[in-house]
């Protein structure tokens, strides 16, 4: 009789974002490559984020949008991630204020906002 190796993988994910990254006048090929308009003036900036739990990112994605005239870009729900775009201070402004609440509010561990 043959052995059989049996494997059970569990994601036991942590409560943290562990990207919040403020990306300022991106070059018009990254913006194109996210499907975003780069002649827009308003689009001056995308903020990238990710978190888990993978869920989450529905309610940051809601954070941005009541909080700032960024629009979102993409939001993965799957895997916790979170695009926006508009101005450096729409972006801004929906950055800091996501991690305000997730750190507030939900208790997230939160990392420290990255900018290019």
């Amino acid at each position: 009789m043959r052995d059989i190796q049996r494997i059970i993988q569990e994601s036991v994910p942590g409560k943290q974002i562990t990207l919040a990254h403020i990306i300022a006048n991106p070059d018009g090929a990254l913006c194109r490559s996210l499907g975003i308009d780069a002649a827009k003036p308003t689009r001056s900036a995308i903020g990238v984020m990710t978190i888990t739990p993978a869920e989450t990112a529905i309610i940051i994605a809601d954070i941005a949008i009541k909080t700032s005239g960024a629009d979102i870009v993409s939001i993965d729900r799957v895997n916790g991630s979170l695009i926006i775009a508009g101005t450096v201070s729409e972006v801004e402004a929906a950055v800091c204020a996501i991690i305000a609440y997730v750190g507030e509010k939900l208790g997230f561990s939160v990392c420290d906002i990255t900018r290019t």
